[in-house]
């Protein structure tokens, strides 16, 4: 069963290494955590996941890594600078500060229903560029990484060649001053998005909607989540974003709730028409600011040898809110009776931070540790993650660790390991703590054959 509450998620986290309060000694950062030992494997391994999918295993999709700092004017012509906001209130007895759309009316601090009248808050991190700070030259950390791709589609198209349909992808950093961060890494001012902006012939739309929406959905299922876990929400009319026709939101069952997991915009002609110049000549349906400042006319030749510019599909997902919900799912508490139990992180082997654990049954026995020393170093050649040297110089607690941590395999180096042959190990499964022994010449093509 996974995970009920968040208490059990961020004492793992805490406890085993995984995630941290950022600038925890001075009692913290409100909202942003740093990613610990384990956590940052977890968290690479999920984007290496991402990008295997969407970018390696297909041939419609190229990959960037655009800049944080934004120009001020990217994020006023796709009407960022406009439309960013989220309505605040104040509560006049305890002076706390809230999202006026998810307090129903009253203080969820002290339940009072004296409120200030919802204010726009813009969620937009402003920063000086330069060496003066005077205010006549600003950018901004930027709050998704999508438009930077709008802007340089048409560096991609022409260094690429390539034809519609196609996309482009991209994994980083994005920041959003959230009027209350909340639910551990689920809602935080600094986080990473991957996101792919999938450009098609206008009239395509609903059609490409469909299929990324599936493809979208058997990607967390590849990554560990449950159907039973899982909800599709089709976003009202009334509630969609402004750059969007239509857009369905995976949802998963955290701890606190079923909450969205990763949106699937349909942005038809929005963003590019947005940013293009020439508008008047582009056929746009979308209602697009005027811009008299973009230098590039940001379309493509269809098949009919036309200028068109492009509708987008957007699949973006939260990296920060996929480790949480792999991290749920995965999460188990196992009764092994006679009293005895254990936590154990089930992970997808592809996902978990530590692939294989070598441990020694006797640490300060010079040829077991010498032996255990050159597996590791012979594991690592495989090229299949992170490899452990485990020498706590206790099997059981080792074992336990593991468990908890979500190492699909251990290793145990023991005396028949150096006094026979041929040399054999111990292998022990994670899920089913079976064990079994295995030539040591054998490791690499059972390890393999194991994970790749």
């Amino acid at each position: 069963m996974p995970a009920t509450t968040m208490d059990q998620l961020v004492s793992l986290c805490k406890r085993r290494g995984f995630i941290y309060q950022n600038a925890d000694i001075y009692g913290g950062l409100q909202g942003v955590y740093d990613y610990g030992p384990l956590g940052v494997e977890l968290k690479n391994n999920l984007k290496a996941a991402w990008w295997r999918a969407m970018v390696y295993e297909r041939d419609d999709v190229e990959g960037l890594d655009a800049a944080i700092l934004t120009n001020q004017k990217v994020l006023h012509y796709s009407g960022h600078e406009d439309t960013f906001s989220d309505p605040m209130v104040d509560c006049k007895k305890c002076k706390g500060r809230f999202r006026a759309d998810h307090i129903n009316g009253k203080c969820p601090n002290c339940g009072s229903t004296e409120l200030t009248e919802p204010r726009p808050f813009n969620l937009m991190f402003k920063t000086a560029i330069g060496p003066v700070d005077d205010g006549s030259s600003f950018g901004y950390l930027r709050p998704e990484t999508a438009q930077a791709i709008f802007t340089q589609f048409k560096n991609v198209v022409d260094s690429t060649s390539r034809k519609l349909p196609f996309g482009i992808a991209q994994i980083g950093k994005s920041f959003r001053n959230e009027i209350t961060p909340r639910n551990f890494i689920f809602r935080v001012r600094e986080f990473e998005q991957a996101e792919l902006e999938f450009f098609i012939e206008p009239g395509e739309d609903e059609k490409w909607h469909e299929i990324w929406k599936e493809t979208r959905i058997q990607w967390w299922l590849d990554q560990g989540l449950k159907k039973e876990h899982m909800n599709i929400y089709t976003t009202p009319k009334e509630d969609l974003a402004h750059y969007a026709k239509a857009c369905y939101d995976i949802e998963y069952q955290f701890p606190h709730g079923m909450e969205e997991l990763e949106g699937i915009a349909n942005r038809t002609d929005y963003d590019l028409g947005n940013h293009t110049k020439a508008q008047e000549e582009m056929n746009l349906t979308s209602h697009c600011h005027a811009n008299p400042d973009s230098t590039q006319k940001l379309c493509i030749m269809d098949d009919n040898n036309k200028w068109v510019v492009p509708f987008v599909i957007e699949p973006s997902m939260g990296i920060d809110r996929g480790v949480l919900a792999v991290m749920t799912e995965a999460y188990t508490e196992e009764d092994l009776g006679e009293g005895n139990s254990r936590i154990v992180l089930k992970l997808k082997k592809h996902l978990a931070p530590i692939k294989v654990a070598v441990i020694p049954l006797k640490k300060n026995n010079e040829q077991i540790m010498n032996k255990c020393h050159e597996i590791k170093q012979n594991l690592l050649k495989l090229g299949i993650g992170r490899v452990a040297l485990e020498n706590t110089g206790n099997i059981g607690k080792a074992y336990r660790r593991h468990d908890e941590i979500g190492t699909p395999l251990c290793i145990t180096v023991d005396f028949e390991t150096i006094e026979q042959q041929p040399e054999s190990v111990t292998i022990r499964d994670r899920d089913t703590m079976e064990q079994h022994r295995v030539n040591v010449a054998d490791l690499p093509n059972y390890l393999r054959e194991y994970f790749l």
